[in-house]
């Protein structure tokens, strides 16, 4: 009877542990392309997870986007979205979700998304305009008092794949910008925006273009950039 008890107790104790960390919802539906390192990223995700105190969740089910599923998470990644990804129920509740202080986190295709809802536009920040083809640029991290970019140099440069956006909100704070000099195929001028991050309709939102190269998931200062993005929408400092 004392070991029934005994694991009957350690049983509380383990699901009062899991219980008090944050859930953190990854969605990865393809309506339209299909980027291969989602394969990669969703691994590196649940690892993070792991290690840093959140209990992640994953699926490219849209279904799972309603009002009694979503309470349970305290944000969502939307890593490489393509495409129209939701019917009017499941925006209203994803709209329910924000406006209820729900964090959001785009990564690289996030905003190749819905281009027929100007209200996911205005929330992730900017649309997917076109890209050159992959190489190697200089990315000026204008902003190294956020979360997501204190850890990273003044001047960070890879290789990834290059977006080019249409419909940027002015409302976004930038916090990496591509310097248009360093590669070819830039469009949008000096200020070119690469990461940034905003309140939006009682929400905390944080995008980053990077990320549509396997390596990226394997590498350091990337992986660190995107744990701070949740770190950020999950509203810890």
């Amino acid at each position: 009877m004392k070991k029934i008890a005994l694991l009957g107790m350690l049983l509380v104790i383990v699901s009062t542990v899991w219980a008090s960390k944050p859930k953190v919802l990854v969605f990865y539906k393809t309506a339209g392309f299909y980027h291969k390192s989602i394969e990669a990223g969703l691994p590196a995700i649940y690892k993070l997870g792991t290690k840093n105190g959140f209990v992640v969740d994953s699926t490219k089910d849209s279904g799972a986007f309603t009002d009694a599923n979503l309470k349970k998470y305290a944000a969502i990644v939307f890593l490489s979205t393509t495409g129209t990804l939701f019917d009017e129920a499941q925006q209203k509740a994803l709209q329910n979700y924000v406006h209820k202080g729900g964090g959001i986190v785009g990564i690289h295709a996030a905003t190749d998304a819905e281009y027929d809802w100007p209200w996911y536009n205005q929330m992730m920040g900017a649309w997917f305009l076109s890209h050159p083809q992959q190489q190697t640029a200089t990315l000026d991290v204008v902003d190294r008092s956020h979360i997501s970019t204190k850890h990273l140099p003044a001047q960070w440069i890879r290789k990834d794949e290059w977006y080019n956006f249409k419909n940027i909100s002015k409302d976004v704070k930038v916090l990496i910008t591509i310097d248009e000099k360093s590669y070819e195929g830039g469009k949008n001028g000096a200020l070119h925006p690469m990461a940034w991050y905003h309140q939006f309709e009682g929400g905390r939102v944080f995008y980053t273009e990077l990320g549509h190269v396997d390596e990226s998931y394997t590498d350091p200062l990337f992986l660190k950039h995107i744990l701070g993005g949740i770190r950020y929408a999950l509203g810890k400092k």
